[in-house]
């Protein structure tokens, strides 16, 4: 659904640069004056609850359905106080900053309260081999690493100027940090109402940890007890910003954490005591290795236990122009660094943040709404079509264990089905598929995408400027909100000067039109690929579409229909003309290659609460309205809305059949229905920039499946993963193309789904988990079944 807007709320501040344009911006902005600003008339209402599994959540509408606006948070003004003045407005930040609310937050008997935990108590005495009534003080030694994060609190003045702080360190970094205020006056009354908020974003840099608590402040909200995922060097660093609720768990591997007994009893409780204190929390998701979902799912056991009555789920979306750098750790001389450096920095770029309307975790897991098919494994779901060349694929959503930790002692690394596990994972995953769901598109994802998927040999500003307004209209058709405004020039030539580091421009005399191309290097691959992730989430029903097309096309060719085709030397480019055969694909096949595929994509981009059959029948309708495919017509002898000539049409059938449906298309006749390629000019552009979305996933699955030939195995876990990455890194420099697929996320994504199919094995050797392949897949005919299976998505 759209709302229509004025104007005002439809743009966002138009993008400024103080600085001189260089000769190649000058050039755009010259040619670009013919190129109309097309941005839409409307702006999508994004962060709404899902329709199906919170729908008493989304009936509470707060306030009219008017658009609010936009606040720019580094625009701190006289207005916004409570004062008037020349000296107001040269203080008017910390004034601001003063009269804002604050929740205090004290510790108060927080320690003994989580010692008095049955859970923790348990896992004491096993750890102390002594009967329940020992020495509480020897018990309590036992707690000692997890003292800091017990006694975390919010004090505050120090939270008032550490948000004053913030405020002027991010105006050196960002032009402006853009909130959305469609669901802030929903957030304003559930705090009013006394209902406890658990925020959860999907994790992407450090500065997620403090932009949303500084949204949040600003906005006279109470500020979350956050998590922080990164380690902590420094002990003043640390005892900081314990102090204003950032929680740092101790440095602990993922090993450490499954077979440390307390680990997960004492981070169960002091949710368990935060919740019931009325504190909110703040978790970010990591969808690559599902860092964070544990806390989630110590929620929902607190819940489930009936501790706290219930929480409100918040997605929050969070989209950078630039995605800001970070360590993997924090320390004195690295926070330093970065001070020192905002001295000679230029603010870049926009931050968007997006607050989704809060439902209800209570709700969402009682109803058991939000998980519809049977979680199986991976290796059920495909190992019979990939090694036995089954027809049909087994009805059922990939299980994905390592989303949370196992709470056993990891002695056994084959775990049973466990429904509440299940149950948890479910939540884990329709949260971050709600978090990308609102989370804005921004200007050098629009440009990034196109530069990678559709033009990645080089394309003219014009072009390019053609394309932006094109893919703009396509987004806010699939309701999704992009985070930029202005004209379109100001807009193309923006993200081209935030992208500049990695892109070639070259702007000559003789050519009054600039041209752009992606640099081929590393590092420029990856940081556009970033960047083009959000706009592969809006449109994965036609990218997962268009690759089934292309491998069923494939089929075509290897047939014999075109022997053009069958050249090696012929690429996509030069296949055009040759898409004007008239081949038919039968719908059937299509949803069956479409659920195949489904199982292969990374977690977020797919809503457990909607069926894998739904999704594939969905890529081919998707399909259809972009105008791919269209619909084959059968000559019938009479029209198939005339259902009196049908010759079931007085059938009876029972009342009480809940299965029986009076559509107007039997079962026979949907087997019947086949679809084309249509013929438009570019419908071939189209194909191949979807197909190209998903090339980098699946070009890092099949790159993982060969390099298991060359790597001695088994090995420890990161020593795998190195090798595996150096593997991808080699070979994409030796085609010096195709960099995409050698990222850090793309590697352990495969790793991990090679996990899930079988095909490389985890072993429990000394305290250590060690890969190797599985004994399925020792033989290298098998290995080369998975290659095929994979590679026949893969557009080349």
């Amino acid at each position: 659904m759209v709302q229509e807007t004025s104007d005002k709320d439809m743009i966002l501040p138009a993008i400024q640069q103080n600085r001189p344009a260089l000769s190649w911006e000058m050039k755009i902005k010259k040619k670009l004056k013919i190129v109309p600003a097309c941005l839409g008339k409307f702006r999508p209402t994004v962060g709404q609850c899902c329709h199906q599994c919170t729908p008493n959540s989304l009936r509470k509408k707060i306030g009219p359905n008017s658009f609010l606006g936009f606040h720019n948070l580094l625009s701190v003004k006289e207005t916004h106080t409570r004062y008037r003045g020349w000296l107001v407005r040269r203080v008017c930040c910390a004034l601001f900053v003063s009269g804002c609310k604050v929740y205090a937050s004290p510790v108060s008997n927080r320690l003994e309260r989580v010692c008095q935990s049955n859970s923790v108590k348990e896992a004491l005495s096993a750890e102390q081999k002594a009967p329940e009534g020992s020495d509480s003080r020897g018990q309590l030694s036992h707690l000692s690493p997890f003292l800091p994060l017990i006694n975390t609190s919010i004090s505050p003045g120090l939270l008032r100027f550490l948000s004053w702080m913030l405020l002027k360190m991010f105006s050196s970094v960002f032009g402006s940090i853009q909130v959305n205020l469609n669901h802030l006056p929903a957030l304003h009354r559930a705090s009013q109402e006394g209902t406890v908020l658990v925020y959860v974003y999907s994790h992407q840099s450090v500065m997620d940890c403090a932009l949303i608590p500084l949204v949040l402040f600003c906005h006279s909200l109470r500020v979350p007890y956050t998590v922080f995922p990164l380690h902590i060097t420094s002990s003043f660093i640390r005892s900081i910003l314990q102090k204003v609720g950032v929680l740092v768990p101790p440095a602990l591997t993922k090993e450490d954490a499954e077979t440390d007994r307390l680990h997960a009893p004492v981070m169960t409780s002091l949710v368990r005591e935060l919740l019931q204190e009325g504190q909110a929390l703040s978790v970010g998701v990591a969808p690559e290795s599902g860092r964070g979902g544990q806390w989630l799912a110590s929620i929902r056991q607190v819940i489930k236990e009936g501790s706290v009555p219930d929480v409100s789920l918040v997605p929050v979306g969070i989209s950078y122009d630039c995605v800001p750098k970070s360590n993997t750790q924090v320390g004195l001389s690295s926070v330093l660094h970065w001070l020192c450096s905002l001295l000679w920095r230029r603010p870049e770029g926009i931050v968007r943040i997006d607050l989704a309307q809060p439902f209800s975790l209570k709700e969402m897991c009682e109803s058991g709404r939000c998980r519809v098919d049977e979680w199986l494994p991976l290796q059920d779901l495909l190992l019979p079509v990939i090694l036995n060349n089954r027809p049909d694929s087994v009805f059922g959503r990939r299980r994905m264990p390592w989303l949370l930790p196992s709470p056993h002692d990891a002695s056994e690394l084959k775990e049973p089905a466990d429904p509440e596990r299940d149950l948890s994972t479910a939540v884990i995953l329709h949260l971050l598929f709600s978090a990308a769901s609102c989370s804005a598109v921004m200007s050098t994802s629009l440009v990034s995408s196109l530069l990678l998927y559709r033009h990645h040999k080089g394309v003219s500003a014009s072009a390019l400027c053609r394309d932006v307004a094109w893919l703009t209209e396509e987004l806010l058709f699939r309701n999704k909100d992009v985070g930029f405004g202005g004209s379109l020039k100001e807009v193309v030539r923006s993200s081209l000067s935030l992208l500049a580091p990695h892109l070639t421009i070259a702007a000559v005399p003789s050519r009054k039109d600039p041209f752009i191309v992606p640099r081929p290097s590393l590092a420029a691959t990856l940081h556009l690929s970033l960047h083009a992730q959000i706009v592969t989430h809006s449109f994965i029903l036609e990218a997962v579409g268009a690759c089934v097309v292309s491998a069923m096309l494939c089929e075509v060719v290897c047939s014999g229909v075109s022997s053009r085709l069958k050249s090696d030397s012929v690429d996509g480019e030069q296949v055009s003309g040759d898409m004007k055969c008239d081949v038919l694909l039968c719908e059937s096949e299509l949803t069956e290659r479409a659920l195949q595929l489904s199982h292969l994509l990374p977690p977020g981009f797919l809503p457990p609460c909607q069926s894998s059959q739904s999704f594939a029948l969905d890529t081919v309708d998707s399909l259809v309205r972009c105008g791919i495919l269209i619909i084959k017509e059968i000559p019938r002898d009479f029209p198939i809305c005339d259902f009196l000539k049908r010759d079931n049409a007085l059938s009876w059938t029972t009342s009480d059949d809940m299965y029986h449906s009076d559509s107007d298309c039997d079962v026979e006749e949907m087997e019947l229905r086949s679809y084309k390629i249509s013929h438009p000019s570019q419908c071939p552009e189209m194909l191949f920039f979807l197909c190209r979305m998903l090339a980098g996933p699946l070009r890092a699955l099949c790159w993982t499946t060969t390099a298991l030939d060359l790597i001695h195995t088994p090995l420890p876990e990161a020593e795998f993963m190195a090798q595996i990455q150096s593997y991808l890194c080699d070979t994409a420099n030796t085609k010096k193309q195709h960099y995409e697929s050698c990222s850090q996320e793309a590697a352990h994504t495969a790793v991990r789904s090679l996990i899930d199919l079988g095909v490389i094995s985890e072993q429990r050797q000394r305290g250590a988990v060690f890969l190797g392949v599985g004994s399925l897949f020792q033989l290298s005919e098998n290995r080369q079944k998975l290659h095929r299976f994979i590679s026949q998505y893969l557009y080349n």
